[in-house]
């Protein structure tokens, strides 16, 4: 259920690093944004947004879009331009999970989907065999779908040799590399490289500015000039052309300038709190974050009593908000909105969580 917050009381909310409020210097920044029409093409700060991230990101040219999902859309959509081609991407990729299949119905284009490994990745070798041959018979693949950090796989990164292995495969195929990039800054921080350093060999990038940088709106497109181009016309197409969005895009900029240097801190929190909760009898963390994002199953076997539902609703009474994932697990995510200092307030959510369920076993 939505989440209303009385204003005598600070939830600490672990369902998403889209659930951040703009610190005081992004809604600053967006008061004093110099605006203009961006689909004439002269709102200022909207063009040095995109002209930033092209830089950061090592490529020719950046388009702004309103969400992440309309990033995924319109660059695959553009790769896909010839209506029935086809993407290759992992069966677990957000892409095809969560985007309510918007490339199948808008774009034509038809998902080849591939085993996604535990940590995110997809065999190359079983990429390579899903590339079809020119017959008659088939669709065109004409790009390959990688996601970095993967979400269902707990924030995983993909390592830097496995990109370029993928990026050289395609090249090989005269195909292209299109990377879901909603948690790059994760990764790139992760592996302590520069942003462009993790998609050095895609074609695009579709990256978040809402989730890890924490700004309230809005993601950009990557790429080469033409490419982008073609992205510009069809974000028009898909209602996605914002006219004085510098406001937005003021808010982008600060956070890339205050919350990037310092988004590492989210995964020493997100490590600090998986120790924490796995030292409960009740919980298991079975696998480690890497980045922001891990999954706690309930121990179902020792405590039958307890399933996901009841445990996130009784996390409400600690003023704990998280979501039910598969099966017996909740999923936590941290953010800049998530203080290290509120580690042990967190744990002790999910003791009494559980203690208050099974009666105080």
């Amino acid at each position: 259920p939505p989440l209303f917050r009385p204003p005598h009381r600070t939830m600490l909310d672990l369902r998403s690093d889209t659930v951040t409020r703009p610190t005081q210097k992004m809604r600053d920044a967006m008061a004093r944004a110099e605006v203009g029409d961006d689909v004439f093409g002269d709102d200022p700060t909207v063009t040095r947004l995109e002209e930033t991230m092209a830089k950061v990101f090592g490529k020719e040219a950046a388009v702004f879009v309103p969400s992440g999902t309309m990033g995924n859309l319109v660059a695959v959509g553009v790769h896909c331009e010839v209506r029935g081609s086809e993407y290759i991407c992992g069966d677990l990729s957000h892409i095809v999970q969560y985007e309510q299949g918007g490339l199948a119905t808008l774009m034509g284009a038809h998902p080849r989907q591939l085993t996604t490994n535990a940590d995110g990745t997809i065999d190359v070798k079983a990429i390579e065999n899903a590339i079809r041959a020119d017959d008659q018979h088939f669709p065109r693949t004409t790009v390959v779908c990688l996601e970095n950090t993967h979400n269902k796989k707990g924030g995983k990164v993909l390592p830097l040799a496995y990109v370029e292995e993928v990026g050289s495969l395609c090249k090989k195929h005269a195909i292209r590399l299109h990377v879901d990039g909603a948690r790059i800054w994760n990764a790139a921080a992760k592996l302590k490289v520069a942003p462009a350093r993790c998609v050095q060999a895609a074609d695009s990038v579709s990256v978040c500015l809402s989730k890890g940088l924490g700004a309230p709106v809005g993601s950009v497109i990557v790429g080469d000039e033409a490419f982008i181009a073609k992205c510009r016309r069809l974000r028009k197409a898909c209602g996605g052309g914002m006219r004085q969005a510098g406001t937005l895009a003021a808010a982008a900029l600060a956070a890339y300038e205050e919350i990037w240097p310092n988004l590492a801190k989210d995964h020493e929190t997100a490590s600090d709190l998986a120790r924490r909760i796995d030292a409960l009898d009740h919980y298991d963390v079975r696998v480690a974050p890497e980045t922001n994002i891990f999954f706690v199953d309930l121990n179902v076997a020792a405590y039958p009593e307890l399933n996901a539902k009841d445990v996130v609703q009784a996390l409400r009474e600690s003023d704990i908000v998280a979501i039910p994932w598969v099966g017996d697990s909740i999923r936590v995510v941290t953010h800049h909105d998530i203080p290290e200092t509120a580690a042990g307030e967190i744990e002790e959510g999910f003791r009494a969580a559980a203690t208050r369920l099974t009666g105080g076993r």
